[in-house]
């Protein structure tokens, strides 16, 4: 509940930040929501600008939704292992060091988020490090740190801005074609044929979008295999994701907007709705490169 209630609170409070900035930015420059310059500008400023301030609460959220514990100063040797380990993998990837955090969940899982590669979060799972080795969880670590080190946050969110602005723009643009072609006055103003055509467009259009941000994310996990096997070792980073393999019929519990980034993924699904690719294939791509330790 507590995350439903939080998930609500925050995009409540982006959409209102973005209306009062769009309804500004109309004013001082005279843009009509008419023209299509302006209807240009009013998607840019909803599909661009809820992806970047998500992004840049990532962090913020990502704490509060799972519960994740800061490693400020190791108290125990776990943590200070996970500390050097992370300062290790981060000077070699070139990177500053990530935030690292602990969070309770049975669930056997890690990710990375955050604004920039030089202020990022990398958190496990207690679940993680009580089902695998040392070994393993390092090339979990090496995987994240990989994502961060690859600006995968910042691409995956520049790629969903330009694909919401493109949905919100051309599905107005198309209600607004149905709108016209079923009115048979010349009033203006805003009929229903415009409001139910945009919705259902930006559903279809939305879920297009969805699929190339999808596709973007298997992509992006097969690049952080590789640079978690650098980092640790490709046995270690195949291991790793056998140990995921077997854990795989349980359900992730990450929150959704947390998934994609997440070193598990779910089973079961249309490969072109899973955002991270089978492990089976995962295991056989790292098995086949080439220059890997």
């Amino acid at each position: 509940m507590k995350r439903v209630v939080l998930f609500l609170v925050t995009n409540i409070a982006i959409m209102v930040v973005l209306t009062l900035f769009l309804n500004i930015l109309m004013q001082f420059f005279g843009i009509r929501m008419e023209s299509m310059s302006g209807l240009l500008v009013f998607s840019a400023v909803f599909g661009m600008g809820g992806a970047f301030i998500s992004l840049a609460i990532s962090k913020w959220m990502a704490i509060r939704a799972t519960g994740a514990k800061i490693i400020e100063h190791p108290r125990s040797e776990l943590e200070s292992w996970l500390f050097d380990t992370v300062r290790r993998q981060a000077n070699i990837a070139h990177i500053q060091m990530p935030q690292i955090a602990i969070y309770p969940s049975s669930d056997m899982n890690a990710f990375a988020t955050g604004m920039n590669r030089n202020k990022a979060l990398v958190a496990v799972s207690t679940g993680l490090l009580d089902r695998m080795g040392r070994q393993e969880t390092e090339a979990v670590l090496g995987h994240e740190i990989s994502h961060v080190a690859n600006g995968d946050m910042v691409t995956l969110t520049l790629i969903q801005g330009v694909l919401n602005t493109f949905v919100i723009f051309f599905a107005r643009i198309i209600g607004r074609m149905v709108d016209q072609s079923l009115r048979r006055d010349n009033e203006g103003g805003i009929g229903i044929g415009y409001m139910l055509t945009t919705i259902f467009a930006e559903i279809v259009l939305g879920f297009l979008a969805s699929l190339i941000v999808l596709a973007f994310s298997r992509q992006r996990e097969f690049r952080a295999d590789a640079g978690g096997a650098k980092l640790a070792g490709r046995n270690q980073m195949i291991s790793a994701l056998e140990s995921l393999q077997r854990y795989a019929g349980k359900e992730a519990r990450l929150p959704s907007e947390l998934k994609a980034f997440g070193i598990s993924g779910r089973r079961g699904l249309h490969r072109f709705l899973l955002s991270h690719p089978p492990i089976e294939e995962r295991i056989l791509r790292l098995q086949k490169m080439t220059g890997l330790p």
